[in-house]
């Protein structure tokens, strides 16, 4: 994956240095630095942080056949752990800069100390099963499938991959595991299942393991990984315990609202024995592996279950005055915990969804700012109240006409942004009689529409889009927006001069839409396009499974048809328009444009946890002009409102003192058609 994208990221910079200079090559760079800061950060940062992860629960796992009473029974395994605690803390210091890192150095040198020092095994795996859960929060990754495996799946996998080395009960006894060292491992081994949760099994499987026979199975779609690890956790369990553990699901009706599927893979039996020490765990976990569907259905339902574990431990790390741990926490919780609901709940009742998105940036921004501690609770406890509202929402069946509002108001939404900004550069370019660079026009959006089937195709059956990289998506997209559209925009107001115009049609037109511009016009249209179909996407993909799948293509085709109305009819009246108001009302809408982007941009950066919350209380909060009570975006629509101010007085300077200057629209009609 990093290869593949440094090798687009090298082609861009070969496309960007013959793209000419000044402006061009200007939002060249933009689109570099965005396409880097979306693209990269899952396979630059949660790579290494994965495989930190799994060194550590090799240790947690392994450090008891080194070490006992303080003596070495093993050294071959003591030197191995010794290996791998001074990797783990070597990757950990190459890991990117983030408010938590430093801490984790510190954690993962004293893990060292410890094993050198022939610590005692409970200690060692608490310190490593406590630095892994934290490196998560610092790094997240997905924790759990996007639905629940199918077991079936998961048990013809291993028989054709696994069972050869592994055995086919698992007991690391198959027919080609005579002679590797290290043997297989038996998986029935009650021991090691203890310790072994299904995340870690996934880890394994995604990545093989250094040293031994393991192979990597990366080439298999996540879910199938998922539908492995899951079959190999059961199979230290025997069957008889999966119904005793049915029972106990079916009696506690507590215990199914603490538990979620992410819960589930990410903690291991013993941790599972000790948190739920009141029912039998191990059959407990026998049945919940086998059947993870009925984890699956409650948050298909809009279970809010891991937002609130999360914002609990939150909490609780604020009360230990460990502030950025909680800061961590609580960004988890919102990224891991709510995002994954927020399109449903949004298409269900969006108000609902903006005062939770609201609420919880305010408790995040409450915690950076240091508040009392029951102040923090007090927030919390506000949050919980409202998620109460959220699951309450989810759990009805939508009807057909709440299907069909809702496709058709997030196309409508979502794809006006967008048709504004095309429908500006086809009408300038017919403006300028320059039709034969539309195509370019036309097949940077054909492109994003077909891209984003490409993801939707790819987040419904091969990755899962974490919400970071959600986020991440559309806050560069909407800044890199913003950056040209501020450009675009001050350059339009210096053509409102009809007389400017004119001078630009002879001196510059021909040579300035050369190739190279014809496909930045390309790129532009593209990454536009693509960002509104992205968080399209999301919402469709949401209501799509929840919804009257009709209703939700009649909403579609509605919307669509409404949007072509819109473009047609903007179309004709700007070519009605004179050159001059032509370009003067576009020059507007493009800083309206940039404004309101910037904005939205800035906001998904600060749910991303790339930007802080200062929150502005008493200020209102308007999505569809990108407005947010916070001073970080709208410090950041003011700096674009005064570029474009500054833009605007330059051309206004230059078309006072031009000895044909004059701002109107110029000599009427006549120039338009002329120029047509």
């Amino acid at each position: 994956m990093f290869q593949r994208t440094t090798r687009i990221a090298l082609a861009t910079r070969d496309w960007m240095r013959a793209a000419g200079s000044g402006m061009s090559r200007c939002l060249a760079s933009c689109f570099l630095v965005f396409f880097l800061a979306v693209a990269s950060p899952a396979c630059a940062e949660t790579a290494p942080a994965q495989t930190i992860w799994r060194l550590l629960d090799y240790i947690a796992v392994d450090y008891p056949e080194a070490v006992a009473n303080g003596e070495i029974v093993n050294q071959a395994e003591f030197d191995e752990m010794r290996e791998f605690s001074s990797t783990a803390h070597r990757l950990v210091k190459e890991l990117p800069e983030t408010s938590s890192k430093g801490m984790l150095e510190r954690r993962s040198a004293e893990l060292e100390d410890l094993i050198a020092s022939k610590s005692p095994p409970p200690a060692i795996a608490k310190a490593a099963r406590s630095l892994a859960a934290d490196l998560l929060t610092a790094y997240p990754v997905p924790l759990a499938p996007t639905v629940a495996p199918d077991l079936k799946r998961g048990k013809a996998l291993y028989a054709q991959l696994c069972a050869g080395c592994h055995g086919s009960a698992g007991d690391g006894k198959g027919p080609q595991s005579e002679g590797l060292d290290p043997p297989p491992i038996a998986f029935t081994e009650q021991a090691r299942a203890r310790e072994r949760s299904v995340f870690a099994l996934y880890q394994v499987i995604e990545q093989g393991l250094d040293g031994t026979s393991m192979a990597s199975f990366s080439d298999l779609p996540a879910q199938e990984r998922w539908a492995l690890a899951f079959y190999v956790g059961t199979l230290a369990y025997p069957d008889e315990a999966t119904a005793r553990g049915k029972a106990l699901w079916e009696a506690d009706a507590g215990l199914r609202k603490r538990l979620g599927l992410e819960k589930l893979v990410g903690i291991t039996p013993a941790a599972f024995a000790e948190e739920f020490a009141s029912v039998n765990s191990p059959d407990l976990v026998a049945f919940l592996r086998r059947h993870p569907e009925v984890l699956d259905a409650g948050r298909a339902s809009g279970s809010l279950t891991l937002a609130r574990t999360k914002l609990d431990e939150a909490l609780a790390a604020y009360g230990r005055g460990d502030k950025k741990a909680a800061t961590q926490i609580a960004l988890s919780a919102y990224l891991d915990g709510f995002e994954p609901v927020e399109a449903l709940l949004s298409a269900r009742d969006h108000a609902l969804m903006v005062r939770i998105e609201g609420a919880m940036a305010e408790l995040r921004g409450s915690i950076a700012a240091g508040e009392q501690v029951d102040a923090i609770r007090e927030r919390v406890n506000t949050v919980d109240g409202l998620f109460e509202q959220a699951e309450k929402v989810l759990a009805d069946q939508a009807s057909a006409t709440s299907s069909f509002i809702a496709a058709f108001t997030i196309l409508a939404r979502e794809g006006l942004e967008a048709l504004l900004i095309v429908v500006a550069m086809i009408a300038f370019l017919n403006k300028a009689g320059r039709r034969d660079v539309l195509g370019y026009v036309h097949g940077g959006w054909i492109a994003a529409l077909g891209v984003g089937a490409g993801t939707w195709a790819a987040a419904t059956w091969l990755i899962t889009i974490s919400g970071a990289s959600r986020e991440l998506t559309e806050g560069f997209g909407g800044i890199f927006a913003a950056a040209v559209l501020i450009w675009v925009g001050i350059w339009m107001h210096g053509k409102s001069s009809a007389d400017a115009w004119q001078l630009y049609i002879r001196e510059k037109l021909g040579r300035a839409l050369d190739r190279r511009s014809a496909w930045f016009l390309f790129l532009l249209t593209f990454v536009v396009v693509y960002r509104e179909v992205f968080e399209t996407i999301l919402f469709y993909a949401a209501i799509w499974s929840r919804g009257d799948a009709g209703a939700v293509v009649a909403g579609a085709l509605t919307a669509t048809v409404v949007l072509a109305i819109v473009a047609i009819a903007m179309l004709r009246f700007s070519s009605y328009l004179p050159v001059g108001k032509f370009f003067a009302y576009s020059s507007f809408l493009m800083a309206i444009l940039a404004v309101v982007l910037v904005g939205k941009g800035a906001a998904a950066l600060q749910e991303a946890g790339y930007l802080p919350v200062t929150l502005w209380r008493g200020l209102f909060r308007n999505e569809m002009l990108g407005i947010y009570p916070t001073r970080e975006t709208l410090l950041a629509q003011l700096a674009v409102i005064a570029l474009l101010a500054i833009g605007f007085g330059r051309n206004r300077l230059a078309s006072v003192g031009s000895p044909h200057g004059h701002t109107g629209g110029g000599s009427g009609i006549e120039h338009g058609r002329q120029d047509e």
